[in-house]
């Protein structure tokens, strides 16, 4: 999947970019595509297109969790040092959990952004995920 280009971030108060800020960014072009805080989770955030979550993250964004075609996601797991299957039981169903630096090079966010698209095309609606797929030249 080839995602179109993401908008400018937000620049950290340390200079740097901030994990969250390019997350939410794309994010923000997925149709009805929400951020959700848990409290329960102490605040942990997580990404959701009407109500199912298609992003599991923390409040930094340096560790998130998404679901991918279970082929690619054992790809990712045994190719991606940063990678394992998410807990919970669900690694069993194609989620897996990444590494994100603060200092991530752009190469690792266009992944993340594939990553996160792929997430949402398999837990959206169909009418939704064919929005996204044809973005991206699928669908």
């Amino acid at each position: 999947m080839t995602a179109p280009p993401a908008t400018s971030p937000a620049v950290g108060d340390d200079g740097g970019v901030d994990n969250m800020a390019r997350l939410e960014v794309i994010v923000a072009r997925l149709p009805e595509a929400v951020r959700v805080d848990i409290e329960a989770w102490g605040g942990e955030p997580t990404f959701r297109v009407r109500n199912k979550n298609f992003v599991f993250t923390n409040q930094s964004a340096t560790g998130l969790s998404v679901k991918l075609p279970r082929e690619e996601a054992a790809a990712v797991v045994a190719t991606d040092p940063g990678a394992e299957p998410t807990g919970y039981g669900l690694g069993r169903h194609g989620w897996v959990s990444v590494g994100v630096d603060d200092d991530a090079d752009e190469d690792r966010w266009a992944q993340v952004e594939e990553w996160v698209r792929t997430s949402y095309t398999l837990v959206a609606p169909r009418s939704l995920a064919k929005v996204v797929l044809a973005e991206d030249g699928i669908g």
